[in-house]
């Protein structure tokens, strides 16, 4: 059995319409992948971001407890490494400059691997603009320093005329070369990542279809990450999230160039597909853009996750059962025949769900950042969200309330501290729920809850360089 991971950066599973029928982007090709396999909606990052991400779906770790932002240790086991051991082929092909920073070894157990340059700030050209005017992506209100990051983006993409030129295509026509040279072996594993639909948002023009054609305000391609109403008009804030949408249909677009070589070659017959993204993105839905520490919400945590099994067994099944990312390569591990070697991981597998044996493997959920003090655990019906000491804690009911509107930490104490109590102190929680206050219900609300250390920070928690 091969074996093709394809892994997003920052796509919401609200922007999947497969998952959600009024998603603001549609997105075909998502959909066909999804209704052939078996899609999951409760499966999440345990902690955040982009690099912590990868160590739990590679290497199968835990990283909020105990694992900052850094390389894979010697003492990691990997997938590449595993399935290499029983003669798999392998490529790793991205876009995600992360990986290939001096000291990051990701791609370590790949037989080939290849790096696609210029995704946000990878410092890939220094020439000055000609065509684009820095002037037209900024505005007074940008925190100092953040045009700097801003001409980056910039000066990578200026040199992009058509579709085909942008990081993610490239990445899927060389993962399609290399799987058309390949197809002949018996075991191969291709790993395949693309950095969209991540900042900045940079649609080619062909999928720019969701902003106002009227708009004739700024080309905001990378928000700050501060309070959105402090820095943006409600236009701009709306065209923003437009352009959020078109980078989405890109993205969506060229999956489907991947999947049509995929099912041309046989790959479908004989090959478990996962497609999952590491996390999603706030667009100021409770007041902020890009990620960040204090914003653990749907929007930031819920992500499409698919599973193809050879043959499109179970298509069309739809999971809402709890787990992690770190569950994930031993799900794929168990399903490949390799049951021998799934305690060298520390996720649970998910194929006694998949396959009607169980109903659940987890009872709930934590996430957030190892360096961040907020920790978010949830079940399939509530998420709480516990505050740094100082600020209220908050719950949501997301059956009733899946917008994250209304915070129920007074009126629904009890499942609070519920949740609070699942998992120990190792995570910083298990104090008491703190309840909000007459001051926060004005200062703080829950639908923005403020934490001015964040607002400005160009660093990787707020300005989505994860």
């Amino acid at each position: 059995m091969n074996l093709i991971v394809i892994c997003l950066d920052s796509l919401r599973q609200d922007h999947v319409s497969f998952y959600h029928p009024d998603s603001p982007v549609a997105t075909p090709n998502l959909d066909r992948l999804a209704r052939r396999s078996v899609s999951f909606t409760n499966v999440y990052p345990e902690a955040l971001p982009t690099i912590p991400v990868r160590t739990q779906l590679t290497a199968g770790r835990r990283t909020l407890p105990n694992r900052p932002w850094q390389p894979l240790t010697p003492e990691d086991r990997t997938l590449a490494e595993l399935l290499g051991r029983y003669g798999y082929v392998s490529a790793f092909i991205t876009d995600v400059y992360h990986y290939f920073k001096p000291g990051y070894n990701f791609h370590r157990g790949f037989r080939v691997w290849r790096w696609i340059r210029g995704q946000e700030y990878d410092p890939y050209r220094s020439a000055p603009l000609k065509r684009l005017r820095l002037e037209d992506h900024i505005n007074e209100r940008f925190p100092p320093g953040w045009e700097k990051l801003v001409l980056t983006c910039l000066q990578n993409i200026e040199p992009l005329e058509k579709p085909d030129d942008y990081p993610c295509a490239q990445v899927v026509h060389q993962a399609c070369a290399w799987l058309e040279e390949n197809r002949t072996y018996d075991k191969i594993f291709l790993w395949v990542e693309c950095f969209d639909p991540h900042e900045p948002w940079t649609p080619p023009p062909e999928f720019d279809r969701y902003t106002d054609p009227n708009y004739r305000g700024k080309r905001y391609i990378l928000p700050p990450g501060g309070l959105a109403s402090r820095v943006f008009t409600p236009e701009e804030i709306a065209y923003i999230r437009g352009l959020y949408a078109g980078e989405v249909a890109y993205v969506d677009h060229y999956i489907g160039v991947l999947l049509e070589a995929l099912e041309s070659w046989g790959f479908f017959e004989n090959s478990l597909i996962l497609l999952v993204s590491d996390h999603g993105h706030p667009l100021a839905d409770h007041g902020k853009f890009l990620k960040g520490p204090d914003r653990l919400y749907s929007e930031l945590l819920k992500v499409p996750l698919m599973i193809h099994f050879p043959g499109d067994e179970w298509g069309g099944r739809q999971v809402d059962a709890l787990g992690l990312f770190h569950d994930i390569p031993v799900t794929l591990l168990e399903a490949m025949g390799f049951r021998s070697d799934l305690d060298a991981f520390q996720g649970r597998s998910l194929l006694p769900v998949i396959r009607g044996e169980v109903d659940s493997i987890r009872q709930a959920i934590i996430t957030g950042y190892h360096e961040g003090k907020d920790r978010c655990i949830r079940d399939k019906r509530w998420s709480y969200i516990r505050r740094p000491e100082g600020e209220p804690d908050e719950l949501y009911d997301l059956l009733n309330d899946p917008q994250e509107r209304h915070n129920l930490i007074d009126t629904c104490p009890q499942e609070a501290q519920r949740l609070a109590s699942a998992f120990g102190e190792i995570f910083t929680t298990g104090r008491a729920v703190k309840g909000v206050q007459g001051r926060y219900e004005v200062e703080h609300s829950a639908a923005s809850p403020g934490r001015s250390k964040f607002d400005a920070d160009p660093g990787r928690d707020s300005a989505g360089t994860a």
